[in-house]
């Protein structure tokens, strides 16, 4: 007897009952670039369709994305200073403080996740500390905790150290659980490429640095056993959620990780992701609803439970 798989794609309402991947509203977190000023929404050219909020506009971004099913973001900060150790990013009135009570006053319901690293605010765009050229570890962990529970102070939900120090998720831990906020959860960057893939980012972030590259901290994208290594660490540390970055051009990586853990699993489908597939439908080349479901997917397919992506208005309007 002949098998014939093809029945059961003979059409749509088969095809859909029978898929074994599903993309929901709740499994997409929205990345938010917040900054000084009022009233402030301006785009960011080498991402189509992503802005630079000020806090107020943030509010309403927020609003919008919940009504449309979008129930969490996670924040960056362009503040109004840098210096050498990012201080900014630490203050009670700062940015990203800011923008978290005005998300909460406003939709108290949304997840509110923040993104803890320094280079957003250090005047030479490392993610540590610096001292004769070198990022040095254990003297930028003190500079994460504080400002973890500025963000937690504020009103964060979950913080998401992306900076790829050694030790920085117990640092982190432990500082919160001394200051009493058990309940704030700690999504880790815990796989972070040392990728070409971030330089929309960078602008939209101002977060470039100003000598070197970031390769001594994050890691070489020719490794995938090491992943497991850092995976396994910051679980051990007190992480909440794994994260992998970027998303699509590691998807052997997101289901290593799967593999290896029981904890939930995200996968941040970075800026040059994001804005390669946007160039390519500008110039005709590509269609962007297919192209851009079929990435998620593959990201879900590969085992992420969520999914960091500039593309969840879109996604959340064609799921209907």
């Amino acid at each position: 007897m002949l098998m014939r798989p093809r029945r059961l794609r003979k059409n749509q309402v088969i095809r859909d009952m029978v898929a074994e991947t599903t993309l929901k509203r709740e499994d997409l977190i929205q990345p938010l670039f917040v900054k000084p000023g009022k009233g402030v929404k301006d785009p960011i050219p080498s991402m189509p369709g992503i802005f630079h909020f000020s806090p107020d506009t943030l509010a309403q971004e927020a609003h919008e994305l919940w009504n449309l099913g979008i129930k969490a973001v996670i924040l960056f900060g362009l503040p109004e200073f840098k210096d050498e150790v990012g201080s900014s990013g630490s203050l009670q009135d700062g940015v990203v403080q800011r923008g978290i009570k005005s998300i909460k006053d406003n939709v108290p319901e949304m997840l509110v996740i923040t993104d803890v690293c320094l280079c957003e605010y250090t005047s030479h765009g490392h993610c540590g500390v610096v001292r004769e050229g070198r990022v040095l570890n254990d003297p930028t962990l003190e500079h994460l905790v504080k400002q973890a529970l500025s963000h937690a102070m504020a009103g964060a939900d979950v913080v998401a150290p992306s900076d790829m120090m050694d030790g920085r998720v117990r640092a982190i831990r432990e500082g919160l659980e001394q200051e009493g906020f058990q309940d704030v959860l700690i999504m880790s960057y815990a796989v972070k490429y040392a990728s070409g893939f971030y330089g929309p980012f960078r602008e939209a972030a101002d977060s470039a640095p100003q000598f070197g590259d970031r390769s001594s901290y994050q890691m070489d994208p020719r490794n995938w056993r090491e992943a497991i290594k850092e995976a396994k660490l910051d679980e051990e540390e007190g992480a909440d959620i794994l994260m992998v970055k970027p998303a699509f051009g590691y998807l052997d990586v997101v289901r290593l990780v799967r593999d290896n853990t029981n904890l939930p699993v995200a996968a941040y489908n970075v800026s040059g992701e994001y804005s390669m597939l946007k160039a390519a439908v500008q110039l005709g080349w590509l269609d962007e609803k297919r192209c851009m479901l079929e990435m998620l997917y593959s990201i879900k397919r590969a085992g992420a439970d969520l999914i960091l992506t500039y593309f969840c208005k879109e996604v959340a309007t064609l799921l209907g």
